[in-house]
Formats: C-alpha cells, sequence, structure tokens
C-alpha cells in the first residue's frame, strides 16, 4: 500500500501544536506495521527547518519546478530526506516567497495560497516520479484540498484513477475560510464555493469543509470527539455536515512516541523509575521542586500544569477558587507555558502571592516538561475541549494522575478513580465550571492522602497502552475502508 501523507508541521522538523506530533510518529509506525505499507511525506520547507542538520539533499533530478496559480508561476524547488529512524520519505517544498515567513502560520491574505501551492506541489511531484498513491492522507485545513483536488484538478491522470483519500481533523476549529477565487488557483469548481456551495461556508470558501464533502473516509482524533463534533456545542457550524458523513467517520485516539516519554529511559530526569520501581519517583519529585526553590513533604502533593495559556485549556475556570484553594490546603503548583497575557498574568499573580507554594515558567522548556510530569503527583488538564491531548497520557504513563474535564480525547483515556474504583486512572469532571473543577480538586487532594489507593492508581495509570502501534493498526484499517 501506497501513502501520500501531507501536512503542514512535523516533528522533529516543525511543530506548533498536536499535528506535528502525528505527521512524526503515525507514517513511521505505519511502516513499522507493515514492510509492504510505503509513506511518501509533503511538508513546507519554512525557513526556520535547518535542512542539512535533518539530513535532507537537494533533490537535483527534479531541478527548478514551478506551479501555475491562476495567472502566477510559482517557481519551487524540492529537498528530500527520511522521517528518522524510520522508511519514510520527506520530501519539503522549497517557495521562500510562500514559506520563508518567520512563523509557519499568518494572518496574511494570502495564507490560503501558501497552502494551495504545497498540495499542488505535492501532487506535482508524484506525477514527476510516476508514483501512484493508493491513499491519499490529508491534515487539517492547511491540506484539507487534496481530497477534492484528486477528484475534480486531478481525476484525468490515470496514475490517481485508484488513489483514495482520508481526511484527519485535528482541531475543527481551524477552516481555512478564504475568497472563493482560489477555487481557480487549486483547480476546483468555482460554483462549489459559491453561496448554496458544498465548499461554502459562513460567507466564504471553507477549505475544510471542501475536504469533508470529498474525502472517501474521514478521522479525528479520539472517538469521543468525533461523536461532540456532531453536534452544535463542539460542532463549529460543521456538525451537520459531518452527521450526514457519520458512516464515514472514525475516531481514532493519538498515540504517544514512548522511545521518547518513558520514565525508564528519559534522558531528563533526575532518576529513572517503572511501575513496578517507583523509588525513582520520589527523586524525581524532590527535584523538581528543588528546582523551584520549593519544598514539601511526602503527605503534600505535587501539581503540574504543561501547557499553552488559552481559555481553551480551561484555565479561566481556575480563575475564581484557585486563589482559596492554595491558602487552605497543602499543596504545591508547578506551571510551564505562556499564552494569553491575562492568564500568564493570573499565574504570575498566584506566584507572587504564594511563592512557598507556586513555581511558575513562562515560556517553553522540553526538558523541563518531561521533569514536570515525572516529578507531579496529579497533573491538571481541565480543557473546555480536547480533541485528543497528550499531555493526559505522558502524565499516566509517567505514574502522575490527570484531573481533567471529562470531553474529547481526556475522556477516552482517563478513568475517574472514584466513578471506577478499580480502574481509576484519575480524576474527571464532567461540568465545566468553576465550582465542580475546584471540587474535583478537593477530591484530589484528599484522595492523595489514602496511599494504598492511590499507588494502585499510578500503577495501573503506568500500565496503559498509548502506543502508535496500536492507533497504526486503526488507521491501516481506514485506508481500507476507504479503498474499498
Amino acid at each position: 500500500m501506497n501513502v501520500c501523507f501531507v501536512t503542514s508541521e512535523c516533528v522533529p522538523y516543525v511543530k506548533t501544536g498536536g499535528l506535528a506530533d502525528v505527521a512524526g510518529a503515525l507514517p513511521a509506525a505505519l511502516s513499522r506495521l507493515d514492510p509492504d505499507i510505503r509513506v511518501k511525506m509533503f511538508l513546507p520547507l519554512y525557513d526556520r527547518i535547518p535542512v542539512f542538520d535533518h539530513g535532507f539533499v537537494h533533490a537535483d533530478d527534479l531541478g527548478e519546478l514551478s506551479v501555475t496559480l491562476g495567472d502566477d508561476v510559482v517557481p519551487y524547488h524540492v529537498w528530500y530526506g527520511h522521517l528518522p529512524g524510520s522508511d519514510v520519505e520527506v520530501y519539503l517544498v522549497d517557495c521562500p516567497r510562500f514559506f520563508h515567513r518567520g512563523t509557519l502560520y499568518t494572518d496574511h491574505a494570502d495564507e490560503a495560497r501558501r497552502f494551495v501551492l504545497l498540495q499542488r506541489a505535492a501532487f506535482d511531484i508524484m506525477q514527476r516520479y510516476a508514483w501512484s498513491p493508493d491513499i491519499v492522507h490529508a491534515n487539517d485545513w492547511q491540506t484539507a484540498l487534496m481530497p477534492a483536488m484528486l477528484r475534480h484538478a486531478y481525476g484525468w491522470d490515470d496514475r490517481f484513477r485508484h488513489t483514495r483519500s482520508v481526511l484527519s481533523i485535528h482541531n475543527l476549529a481551524y477552516q481555512g475560510l478564504t475568497d472563493p477565487h482560489y477555487t481557480w488557483e487549486a483547480g476546483l469548481p468555482a460554483e462549489r464555493a459559491l453561496p448554496g456551495g458544498a465548499y461554502h461556508h459562513d460567507g466564504a470558501f471553507s477549505c475544510l469543509r471542501a475536504g469533508l464533502v470529498e474525502a472517501d473516509q474521514i478521522t479525528t482524533v479520539s472517538p469521543t470527539y468525533a461523536a461532540e463534533i456532531q453536534g452544535p456545542h463542539l460542532g463549529c457550524r460543521l456538525d451537520g455536515v459531518l452527521s450526514a458523513r457519520r458512516d464515514v467517520l472514525t475516531g481514532i485516539l493519538n498515540g504517544v512516541d514512548t522511545a521518547h516519554w518513558n520514565p525508564r529511559t528519559d534522558v531528563h530526569l533526575a532518576a529513572r523509575y517503572d511501575a513496578a520501581d517507583l523509588s525513582g519517583k520520589a527523586i524525581c519529585r524532590t527535584a523538581l521542586l528543588e528546582e523551584f526553590s520549593l519544598s514539601a513533604p511526602p503527605d503534600v502533593p505535587v501539581v503540574g500544569i504543561v501547557s499553552r495559556l488559552a481559555e481553551q485549556k480551561g484555565f479561566d475556570l481556575l480563575v475564581p477558587d484557585l486563589e482559596e484553594v492554595l491558602r487552605t490546603r497543602d499543596v504545591r503548583f508547578i506551571a510551564l507555558g505562556s499564552g494569553a497575557p491575562w492568564l500568564e498574568g493570573f499565574f504570575r499573580g498566584l506566584a507572587a502571592l504564594f511563592p512557598d507554594k507556586v513555581g511558575l515558567f513562562v515560556g517553553y522548556d522540553e526538558g523541563l516538561s518531561h521533569r514536570i510530569e515525572a516529578g507531579a503527583d496529579a497533573f491538571l488538564m481541565p480543557s473546555h475541549y480536547e480533541p485528543c491531548g497528550l499531555n493526559q497520557m505522558y502524565s499516566m504513563l509517567y505514574g502522575t494522575l490527570p484531573v481533567v474535564h471529562h470531553t474529547g480525547g481526556l475522556a477516552d483515556t482517563v478513568t475517574d478513580l472514584h466513578e471506577h474504583p478499580g480502574r481509576g486512572t484519575g480524576f474527571s469532571f464532567h461540568d465545566a465550571r468553576p465550582e465542580v473543577v475546584t471540587a474535583t480538586l478537593h477530591r484530589m487532594l484528599d484522595t492523595f492522602q489514602e496511599k494504598d489507593i492511590w499507588r494502585a492508581a499510578m500503577r495501573r495509570a503506568m500500565q496503559q497502552d498509548f502506543s502508535w502501534d496500536r492507533a497504526a493498526a486503526s488507521y491501516v484499517q481506514v485506508y481500507r475502508r476507504a479503498s474499498n
């Protein structure tokens, strides 16, 4: 099976969110799963990607290529390499005019055009190498036109006659709303982007809606999120389309990179440990507290946060009551993140009010994120919505019990310790209101004193299977359904 995987970001090259983690792990897992699965990935060459550091070479056999976008002929080059530790071939589309802008995504008027170029270039490169994929796998709005282009712009080419498409939704809130003019540049029927057309949404041409309408199969990053987006609350006004296509919509929980996130081997930690021997976790906890000039006896829990500080992540729910929790309970909070200035200010204020209870690092530090996962006893993730989420899975693998909102991937991964005493791996709340979050925090703090119950939950959490091998097998099933 040949798979063309098209994405706007990928670890270890560039990352802004969970899409990059998926792109960096799923294709490699597919190759491991079955040697007959051959994956070629297409990605923009942003100015922040050091091509030589990652072993890329210029595709001299292709030379300078060009894509015609309307009346404009846009030249580009191609760089070639492999996803580290895998047989996955990676093709970087090198067009400085479109991709050397200092950031991956912009608010420029030609934002959609940048990714039309990427998608047209992917088809162009496949044609020049006479490569026929069985599956084109697109991801989010930036590459969601691939299914539509496969059907309407490249349907004439026999090498794509048997190619089928899969579109993965990583976050439905981002829809690629743009001018209907771009249908012309993408080679799509213009009338579909006009009012009443299949691609028209909220007064614009929606790249994501086009993909949802045209893809042979649709996936999203957790089973619960797949159900949630078919309703008005989280459907982002696309719930009607998704509900109509429910028969081809599948929720597949993301995996995690267990080579990178593994307390037995993690190079960022003060000590290593596993479910059979948890002694190293106590050392990690002490080291983390010392890093923030804090201290706490063993019966005082350490709560970790690693997140973008955004309202979607639910931190606004902490504002009314967290100060009172810190005043009345013996607990330590250690947070790593950045984002909305008012939320950064909220956490800075807590750190100033409770210098002996709150540690804060504004920004991002990869090593510190590992040390928080290992050194904390509990991990707070109160997201209003969370398509999948990864940190709750990292936490469980490190024996750190998550406190989460029962939504999306959080609902699919965390089993509440009191609702299911023999299976619990954390704490969850169903109603996203401040008083409910506070009550759940108090419940967690009380349970921490029941050491036998807590330790048993830690071991259950650490034994969960969140590997990409499991997820890759589910994607192969989707590919086969698309091909039938």
